[in-house]
C-alpha cells in the first residue's frame, strides 16, 4: 500500500470555494477586453459568446478559472480580445448575477441584454411564444 504523501484527496480540493461567497470589488472591462454573454458550451474549456460589440467569439476558459469557475449559457462574463485573432477571446472573469445587475444599471451593458436567464428565456411582450399547449376537442381525442 502506497504511503500518502500529499496534503489531502479529493474531499479538500472540493472545499476550497469558501471564499466565492463574499463581496468582491466590482471590475469594469479595460482596453482589450470586453463583455460577453455565453451562447453555449462546447467542452474542453471552450465556450462560445456573443460579446457587445456583436461579434461571436470562440472563447477559451484561462486555466486558473478551469474546473473552479462554473460557467453556464447565459453568463456574462468578460473576456479578453486577442490581436492576432479577432475570432476568438479569453476568458477573464465570470460576473456573478448581482454584478451583472450591477453592471447593466451603470450602463456598461446594453438594456437589451437578458441578464442569467439562459438562452431559452420566453418573451414578455409575446405570451404566446412559449405557449405549447395544445387543446382538443372530445371528438377529436376519439379520433385518434
Amino acid at each position: 500500500m502506497p504511503k500518502n504523501k500529499g496534503k489531502g484527496g479529493k474531499n479538500r480540493k472540493r472545499g476550497k470555494n469558501e471564499a466565492d461567497d463574499e463581496k468582491r470589488e466590482l471590475v469594469f472591462k479595460e482596453d482589450g477586453q470586453e463583455y460577453a454573454q455565453v451562447l453555449r458550451m462546447l467542452g474542453n474549456g471552450r465556450c462560445e459568446a456573443t460579446c457587445i460589440d456583436g461579434n461571436k467569439r470562440l472563447c477559451h476558459i484561462r486555466g486558473k478559472m478551469h474546473k473552479k469557475v462554473w460557467i453556464a449559457a447565459g453568463d456574462i462574463i468578460l473576456v479578453g480580445l486577442r490581436d492576432y485573432q479577432d475570432d476568438k477571446a479569453d476568458v477573464i472573469l465570470k460576473y456573478m448575477p448581482d454584478e451583472a445587475r450591477l453592471l447593466k444599471a451603470y450602463g456598461e451593458l446594453p438594456e437589451n441584454t437578458r441578464l442569467n436567464e439562459g438562452i431559452n428565456v420566453i418573451d414578455e411582450e409575446d405570451p404566446e411564444a412559449g405557449d405549447d399547449y395544445i387543446e382538443f376537442e372530445d371528438e377529436d381525442i376519439d379520433k385518434i
